[in-house]
């Protein structure tokens, strides 16, 4: 399973990897028994994808494993780290921090422009047209993974998260925030942008 992507820096270690369907990935040795009844019985890119972060994390922290809360949110045991987690086959993404952190990795669809509505605000002021479904996914990227880092846990997308300004050729650092009626929290996004692929990456400060 070759190391794709290593967006790794002095906040986070960050990896993407993409699946070889030579690579042998055994659900018995790379799922935690808590999570193996559940797991196998997903589709089998989904398998796949599941199985290749925990290659991943075998080979960054062998001794962690991937646990669940009730919401889904992933966690690792032992709790000395952050960790959030993203896929899009054949694509499988790790992060690994001592602060919270979030990712998100988005193919480019069509299909992103008919839901627009759905997560976009104050955003539609800066999208050029030409370039739509680009802007659509690394602004749904970056919301993702603020949703992933922040507890507040904001179910909408579109009234409670908020991405400044950006251009497609500059995506080192976007400015982003997650807010309400009493509190507004700001960060910086790294987006990176290969193949047909957003991935964004929010580390908190």
């Amino acid at each position: 399973m070759p190391l794709y992507q290593n967006f790794s820096d002095n906040k986070a270690v960050v990896w993407v990897w993409k699946y070889d369907e030579s690579e042998e990935l055994n659900p018995q040795e790379l799922l935690e028994p808590e999570n193996y009844e559940k797991v196998t019985h997903y589709h089998p890119k989904k398998l796949s994808e599941v199985l290749m972060v925990r290659k991943m994390l075998k080979q960054l922290l062998p001794e962690h494993k991937i646990l669940y809360k009730e919401n889904g949110e992933p966690y690792l045991m032992p709790a000395d780290k952050e960790i959030s987690i993203s896929h899009s086959f054949p694509l499988a993404a790790i992060a690994i921090s001592d602060k919270k952190v979030g990712i998100d990795l988005e193919m480019v669809k069509d299909k992103i422009v008919k839901i627009k509505h759905k997560f976009t605000l104050k955003e539609s002021s800066f999208i050029v047209p030409e370039e739509e479904k680009e802007y659509l996914t690394a602004i749904w990227c970056v919301k993702e993974s603020l949703y992933k880092l922040h507890h507040s846990k904001f179910w909408s997308l579109k009234k409670n998260y908020e991405v400044e300004a950006f251009q497609l050729h500059h995506l080192d650092n976007v400015r982003c925030k997650v807010y309400d009626d009493t509190f507004s929290d700001y960060f910086w996004a790294q987006l990176k942008r290969f193949d047909d692929f957003f991935f964004s990456i929010v580390v908190e400060s």
